[in-house]
């Protein structure tokens, strides 16, 4: 889905633009060259960015990575390269590696705010939630508040997304994106009517309404960067990362085949990185909200009759109207029985989060992943520390050896959980009236 389909957002502006090229740092760029060696590379770091900079305006991403590459090759410590290659490797939909070059980048400029949120949204894209959260608190002050709030509640705390953007909105100079991306901060929190009515201020009923029906599909992705890839209009591929020797610490030779096509960066013998394919990672985040009424279905199970087999009895006329004699019916084995969970006090203990918010959205992403939730209610209690308070997230009420089940179950499906005793533990605020407790 490309941006304009979705929300018209102002998200791709910020990240997208504006790339810095030719900033040196630490007298590695053109001004600092002393000697033909260093002057050929800084004039050949010239070329393949300026290369680099053409294929994006075309956009060539895919082709614009290995002329933004050769140019970090050439000088590594220039701010405004590594942002250029962190920007074509977003636009390629290759998030691992953008999120390692936005690293570099901030390591260089640790202000620069346009880099800190795209590093924020390429790890969203990568699964790393949590990461992304730090990120963007640690650069809020700098951030837009337009683009803050909707990367919050992407991030996975939809709340706070919306209490920044509400106060954007009463800015003098709030503008229709400003509305827009609350609105769709509404709908990522469950908050539908207010989506709508945020959407309808700016929008013709009908298209605030097919707008609705976008973002009920957008607020349940099946993969980790789909949201991010359908905000940016990008296609996620196969990203094997950022090649080793581009790293900023990198301590290993460069060295760049001497042609004009941008060549791929080549390093002194190194491992060979591991493909990975981005839907290869476990079922994607989702944000568990309310269908919109103009988008709820219901779809009922197919139909099927059980029939309990009769055993085998051979009749003849002198058994006839007799009840069959030691013969017995054929009953289940005992492991292809559900098997009925114990009652204990034993959790199994999902994470601990930076509150209640941010827990229900981590509850949704684990219940998406794991179908062995389905039906069981989360449970919470806030943990304080000597620095400060987080809020628990488990599922209880079991045997130990059945919590140990559960744990190892979550664990294969890519979660993250052991098991404890309880401790005070409750049903989770959110989760009561409706859905049954895990022990029955």
């Amino acid at each position: 889905m490309r941006i304009r389909a979705i929300a018209g957002l102002s998200l791709s502006a910020l990240m997208l633009g504006g790339t810095m090229v030719g900033c040196a740092q630490d007298g590695a760029g053109i001004a600092s060259a002393s000697s033909r060696d260093e002057a050929a590379m800084a004039k050949r770091a010239v070329a393949s960015a300026e290369k680099a900079r053409k294929a994006l305006a075309k956009e060539q991403a895919a082709q614009a990575v290995p002329f933004a590459e050769t140019a970090v090759a050439m000088q590594p410590r220039d701010a405004g390269y590594r942002a250029l290659l962190a920007q074509s490797y977003l636009k390629a939909g290759r998030f691992a590696s953008a999120e390692a070059a936005y690293g570099d980048v901030l390591t260089l400029t640790p202000d620069d705010s346009r880099a800190a949120l795209n590093l924020a949204l390429a790890q969203i894209a990568g699964g790393h939630w949590e990461a992304a959260r730090k990120t963007l608190d640690a650069h809020e002050a700098r951030i837009d508040p337009t683009d803050l709030g909707l990367a919050l509640a992407l991030a996975g705390n939809p709340a706070r997304g919306v209490d920044v953007l509400i106060a954007a909105t009463r800015s003098p100079t709030a503008s229709a994106k400003t509305r827009q991306n609350l609105a769709l901060a509404f709908a990522l929190a469950g908050r539908w009517q207010e989506a709508r009515n945020m959407a309808g201020l700016d929008l013709a009923p009908a298209d605030a309404d097919q707008r609705i029906m976008q973002w009920a599909a957008f607020a349940k992705p099946n993969q980790a960067a789909d949201q991010v890839a359908a905000l940016l209009g990008v296609t996620p591929v196969a990203d094997p990362g950022q090649p080793v020797a581009l790293a900023l610490n990198a301590s290993v030779p460069v060295a760049v085949a001497n042609n004009d096509a941008g060549a791929a960066v080549m390093a002194a013998p190194e491992p060979k990185p591991k493909t990975v394919a981005i839907a290869a990672a476990s079922p994607a985040p989702v944000v568990e909200t309310a269908a919109p009424p103009a988008v709820a279905k219901i779809t009922f199970a197919p139909r099927r009759e059980f029939v309990q087999a009769l055993p085998a009895v051979a009749f003849t006329p002198a058994n006839i109207g007799k009840a069959p004699i030691n013969e017995t019916v054929r009953r289940p084995a005992a492991s292809s029985l559900p098997r009925v969970r114990e009652k204990g006090d034993w959790y199994v203990q999902i994470g601990a989060y930076d509150s209640a918010d941010v827990a229900r959205d981590a509850w949704a992403r684990a219940r998406q992943r794991f179908a062995g939730f389905s039906g069981t209610a989360p449970a919470g209690m806030t943990f304080k520390t000597a620095s400060r308070e987080y809020y628990r997230l488990s599922v209880g009420g079991f045997s130990r050896a059945d919590a140990d089940a559960t744990c190892r179950a979550y664990r294969a499906k890519g979660g993250t959980c052991f098991v404890r005793a309880g401790a005070g533990d409750q049903i989770a605020q959110w989760a009561k009236g409706g859905v049954q407790v895990a022990a029955r």
